[in-house]
């Protein structure tokens, strides 16, 4: 059964990362906001941006944090863990940082964007790939997402 989720992300420094798993069979992302669409946004303001995700999250089971350098501080994937939480959705976060970026490079390893928020960290999951080679990240993250947003699911209805 295909699961449609949202991904959640620092779209900067991320959004490369993110296209590689965004691509991955079985699961139905969120439209992508197009840089000029994000940009566009911004400008309009927070009042867009809350719409423009709410929107985004409609239909959605799960959402997917996808934690890079910057992940955790980022105003935006606060809000949308947070909106996601009181939704009811499942919720989980992978780590990134070993996937490579469109120049080919990897970041740091981010810090955890659920620490200081209202979610109960026994039922959010974090899963940190233990590939340090792109590719290999990569294939670990295609072999075992599917399963992590179905027990994020079934965490989040069994509460």
């Amino acid at each position: 059964m295909s699961r449609h989720v949202f991904y959640s992300l620092h779209y900067e420094q991320d959004r490369a990362r993110a296209e590689l798993i965004r691509k991955l069979n079985g699961l139905v992302p969120n439209l992508e906001a197009k840089p000029t669409e994000w940009a566009t946004l911004q400008r309009t303001g927070e009042f867009a941006i809350k719409r423009w995700f709410e929107q985004q999250l409609r239909g959605r089971s799960c959402t997917i944090v996808l934690i890079g350098a910057q992940t955790a501080s980022r105003k935006w994937v606060q809000y949308e863990i947070e909106r996601s939480w009181q939704l009811g959705v499942g919720l989980l976060g992978v780590h990134v940082h070993n996937l490579n970026n469109e120049r080919g490079e990897q970041a740091s390893k981010g810090g955890d964007p659920f620490a200081n928020l209202t979610v109960d960290r026994g039922l959010v999951r974090t899963y940190d790939p233990p590939e340090q080679d792109s590719k290999l990240a990569y294939r670990y993250i295609a072999d075992h997402l599917a399963r992590w947003v179905d027990d994020a699911v079934a965490a989040r209805k069994a509460q």
